[in-house]
């Protein structure tokens, strides 16, 4: 394999992973649609955020990893996001807050920027 050929594969690599990542933010974008329409069950409401929160955690994860590629200011800055979103949904989730519009808007904004 070419160094050209593996260049390729691994930017449409990242490309694929990217398109996964938009794929679990626009779940849990949905679920907090539907959560902020009243459409779930208190387990179902749980749940959503409980997602929300795992998704998170493992972009937080994968930041925090020395091999990850983008620049440390980025990733210090969308870990700082990650962390409140997961404090949001927990406050949420423990009824300190019914402010749902906030997580929608931030999930938005950084799945459209993937």
């Amino acid at each position: 394999m070419t160094f050209e050929a593996y260049a390729a594969v691994v930017d449409e690599s990242g490309y694929e992973a990217r398109g996964r990542e938009r794929q679990a933010l626009s779940l849990g974008i949905d679920r907090l649609e539907r959560l902020q329409k009243g459409r779930f069950s208190l387990e179902e409401h749980i749940q959503s955020l409980l997602y929300v929160r795992r998704l998170w955690t493992i972009f937080i994860e994968d930041l925090s990893h020395p091999e990850n590629g983008l620049p440390d200011k980025l990733r210090a800055d969308i870990i700082s996001i990650g962390l409140w979103v997961i404090k949001e949904a927990d406050r949420l989730r423990e009824e300190k807050s019914a402010d749902v519009m906030q997580l929608i808007e931030i999930n938005r904004l950084i799945r459209d920027a993937l």
